[in-house]
């Protein structure tokens, strides 16, 4: 009953956000990306300037020089899950950038024991099998300069697959649109608006084999579950100041706001809209060596005695940089809740400057 209890979870709680909790559908497209960012608790809409932002502001694609390209990899659960991204970026004239970005989260070679049991009622291991779970992102971004000095625009188109074995997949499709400002004075505004036409996304459910898994355990023989779900849009508003001192040091400052449109457990909740702080610091030296921290995802959480206290989650992170190579690594909880284990986040960027 135990095994199989596993593939049917697994099965059954992913499809279950189109027919329940549509609010919180594509959650994979929220982590985050480059380990420089998360050190600093993803505090870096104002601030972003490279490859990295077709994810965070693409509005900051405009500032690349020469093409770059950025890998990233972490893990979830004890190496159960695999999260990895890919981007790369390029400036197409002195007033606009594109770029591509690929994100797949997932959970590699479950065990399928629906048909553990044959039809006489005995166990054959020889006929378990294996599936994964895997959500893939890839996003298209846009970014131009418009007519004010220092002022860009960027857009993503997302398109998003989400696959569970040959159990059910689904297609989805969402705009992001996002400003950025970099004032004579090391000042940097940003506004990133996620989803804002809300991301739609459509599953297509093999019923053949979602009935293996309802027979597998008894009692479980519920209806299919809805085939639409949506992601609601989500606003993220930053500040930045860069500070430079005797030539050689730097320390860069964001302060973010994270708003999304539904009332929950955010240190700012209201029944329209609830407000979640960032705060990061980068301090650098010889545009070389990098050491960041930044604390977020501030939480008012219910306890056992029916009071509320505040949590918060602290993040931590290093870089090198040597010519057009880029070297981060993050110590944080990516999956951006306090009660979560931390994750080691490895990244990569290339510059491609390197190779004059």
């Amino acid at each position: 009953m135990k095994v199989h209890l596993l593939a049917f979870l697994v099965l059954s709680t992913t499809l279950t956000v189109a027919q329940t909790t549509r609010k919180y559908s594509n959650e994979f497209m929220n982590i985050g990306v480059d380990a420089a960012a998360l050190g600093m608790s993803s505090a870096t809409v104002a601030r972003t300037n490279d490859v990295n932002s077709g994810y965070w502001n693409p509005a900051g694609l405009i500032n690349l020089e020469d093409n770059q390209l950025a890998l990233m990899h972490s893990s979830y659960f004890a190496n159960i899950a695999n999260y990895d991204y890919a981007a790369f970026a390029m400036p197409l004239d002195d007033r606009s950038a594109f770029g591509i970005s690929l994100i797949r989260f997932a959970v590699d070679d479950i065990l399928d024991t629906t048909q553990l049991i044959d039809e006489q009622g005995n166990v054959n291991y020889d006929r378990i099998s294996l599936f994964s779970t895997a959500d893939y992102g890839l996003t298209f971004s846009y970014a131009r300069d418009l007519p004010i000095e220092g002022l860009s625009y960027g857009v993503n188109a997302k398109i998003i697959r989400r696959i569970i074995g040959d159990f059910a997949s689904s297609w989805g499709f969402g705009l992001d649109a996002a400003i950025q400002f970099q004032s004579d004075n090391n000042w940097k505004f940003g506004i990133m608006a996620r989803d804002i036409t809300t991301t739609f996304n459509a599953w297509t459910i093999n019923e053949d084999e979602f009935a293996k898994v309802q027979n597998a355990v008894e009692g479980q023989n519920q209806e299919l579950p809805e085939t639409t779900e949506i992601t609601i849009p989500k606003l993220q508003i930053g500040i930045a100041k860069l500070y430079r001192f005797h030539y050689d040091y730097t320390l860069e400052a964001e302060l973010d706001l994270n708003v999304r449109f539904e009332q929950n457990n955010d240190v700012i909740s209201t029944s329209f809209a609830s407000i979640n702080p960032a705060l990061g610091f980068e301090f650098g030296y010889v545009d070389m060596i990098y050491l960041r921290t930044g604390v977020g995802n501030f939480q008012n959480e219910l306890q056992i005695d029916n009071s509320e206290d505040l949590t918060f989650q602290p993040s931590f992170g290093v870089g090198f940089k040597y010519k057009g190579i880029q070297v981060d690594y993050a110590f944080t909880d990516i999956g951006d809740q306090s009660v979560a284990l931390y994750s080691n986040v490895f990244s990569l960027k290339l510059d491609f400057s390197v190779f004059r």
